[in-house]
């Protein structure tokens, strides 16, 4: 149809490839219409509509019944306009009429969603077999099908912190709307890949305490010997940084001192000895 990337037209020698084999990988939404019939006229532009904004969370497809009869027939279509959606080969669901854009985001939402978990269990499945890979390849796929959902998109970091793709967590932490970042446990999380990118291309530990050294004040060596004493499990000399950053300036990096020693209190738990006594100092400085 040349009108989005995600609407595509049925021919007789497209059909398995561009819908049965396709709803292998997601939803696919059949249109099954007529240019004679004014009602299929009425709908196609709310369902254009709803693929762009769906962005290729489900596929469109348009069956125009006039050329392609004998395949209308086949899939028990008696009335246009007529909406099927198909998965795994199958047709799964059927929508009747020239329903209102409403009704139809509420039709499609709902296999959408269904997609997104059923990509999350098999991420928990993979990531229990412990094929860190595919546990990633379908925590991003559920991300994708229902972006909306910041704790699949949390998922995914974490798994991604478990590669040690850094960088990429990093990157979608940041693509996360506002509100979201704004979250307790988004922040400790961000904190701790901040922390751990900062110890990437860090100096060796010696170089950084004699920075420190020669300048109590340099909290950009204290910040990145945190990182580094974090990566080699040193949690203590970590959380000691840390709190010497909020001493001298709270709002270094924007809080970084105090994210990051929330987020190794959420690394080590609340039962942690560590943790008892660290929150006891952070709270001695801030009240």
């Amino acid at each position: 149809m040349g009108v989005s990337p995600y609407v595509f037209d049925a021919s007789a020698e497209n059909f398995r490839t561009l819908v049965l084999e396709n709803s292998d990988k997601g939803p696919v939404l059949v249109n099954y219409w007529s240019p004679r019939a004014g009602p299929c006229l009425m709908l196609m532009p709310r369902l254009v509509r709803l693929a762009t904004e769906f962005s290729g969370r489900f596929l469109l497809v348009m069956l125009n019944t006039d050329e392609l009869g004998q395949l209308a027939r086949e899939h028990g279509v008696a009335s246009i306009p007529t909406l099927k959606v198909f998965r795994r080969g199958q047709a799964v669901d059927t929508l009747h009429g020239a329903e209102s854009e409403t009704i139809l985001r509420e039709f499609i939402t709902r296999h959408v969603a269904r997609e997104a978990e059923a990509k999350y269990t098999a991420a928990i499945l993979a990531y229990q077999r412990g094929d860190l890979d595919q546990a990633v390849t379908q925590a991003a796929e559920a991300a994708l099908a229902e972006p909306d959902n910041p704790r699949l998109a949390l998922d995914l970091v974490k798994l991604l912190v478990l590669q040690r793709r850094y960088a990429q967590a990093d990157g979608l932490l940041k693509s996360l709307p506002a509100e979201t970042r704004g979250l307790p446990e988004v922040r400790h999380l961000s904190a701790h890949v901040n922390l751990i990118r900062s110890a990437q291309d860090a100096p060796p530990p010696e170089t950084l305490m004699k920075a420190i050294a020669a300048d109590p004040d340099d909290l950009e060596a204290r910040y990145r010997l945190s990182a580094v004493m974090l990566t080699q499990d040193e949690y203590e000399m970590a959380m000691m940084q840390l709190l010497e950053i909020i001493r001298r300036d709270s709002a270094f990096h924007h809080q970084a001192g105090r994210d990051g020693l929330l987020a190794i209190f959420s690394l080590l738990g609340e039962d942690d000895e560590r943790v008892h006594r660290y929150r006891a100092l952070l709270n001695k400085i801030t009240h």
